[in-house]
């Protein structure tokens, strides 16, 4: 999961992005507001942590321009602020979530997985569809229910094809989901592990819709009896 982190302290948001890389996120890190507006309105990412007291521009005028601009993309406010006033001011200008620091590692992450979910019509940490069931919060897999190991980026991929079940996502919007900044892509790297998703799921599981990109099928059948 892609996750843009707007934070201005070089100690705190360096062990924000390393705690959250633990958990399983990949962070992309600016360190003032104008770089948070940018990156907001290129919509790359699957959710922001946010503080409000950025150089260059406060994080809620960053905020305030996306959600103008009809940006979607769930946002948690990680700030010091911690009157009242401010907490309302940050929710009515379009956070999904308020949180004051110092904050605890594992609630941020969770925190940001439940708005993830949310923002896909997903209320529950466990996701299923043709017969594989996934965890998110555990980061487990099943394939009707016997556990299934994959590699963290084949995890990554499937959450990515879980979250948006019946909807045909492209290379492009695969590897933005995938891949933080300065990561060198293969040009075949989603296709490999599309393949490797296939193989230790089952093959009917994601389409190739050709010349568009891949679905994962809500309706994929059960695996065959041995």
């Amino acid at each position: 999961m892609r996750i843009l982190l707007a934070e201005d302290d070089e100690l705190l948001g360096s062990g924000l992005k390393a705690g959250l890389s633990q958990q399983g996120f990949h962070v992309d890190w600016v360190r003032d507001g104008v770089a948070a507006e940018r990156e907001l309105l290129a919509g790359a990412h699957q959710a922001v942590v946010l503080d409000l007291g950025l150089p260059r521009q406060d994080g809620l005028d960053s905020l305030k321009a996306a959600r103008a601009r009809h940006v979607t993309t769930p946002v948690l406010v990680l700030t010091a602020r911690d009157a009242i006033p401010s907490r309302v001011e940050g929710l009515d200008a379009g956070a999904d979530d308020y949180l004051v620091k110092p904050v605890d590692l594992h609630e941020l992450a969770a925190r940001l997985r439940a708005l993830v979910r949310r923002a896909h019509g997903q209320v529950q940490t466990r996701m299923e569809a043709g017969g594989v069931a996934m965890d998110a919060a555990a980061r487990q897999v099943w394939l009707d229910g016997q556990p299934v190991e994959l590699s963290g980026r084949e995890y990554d991929l499937l959450q990515v094809f879980m979250l948006n079940a019946g909807r045909v996502l492209n290379r492009d919007q695969l590897e933005q989901h995938l891949y933080k900044w300065g990561t060198e892509v293969a040009s075949n790297a989603v296709e490999v592990h599309i393949h490797n998703l296939r193989r230790k799921l089952r093959p009917e599981l994601i389409d190739t819709v050709r010349g568009v990109g891949y679905v994962l099928r809500r309706d994929a059948p059960p695996a065959s009896p041995p």
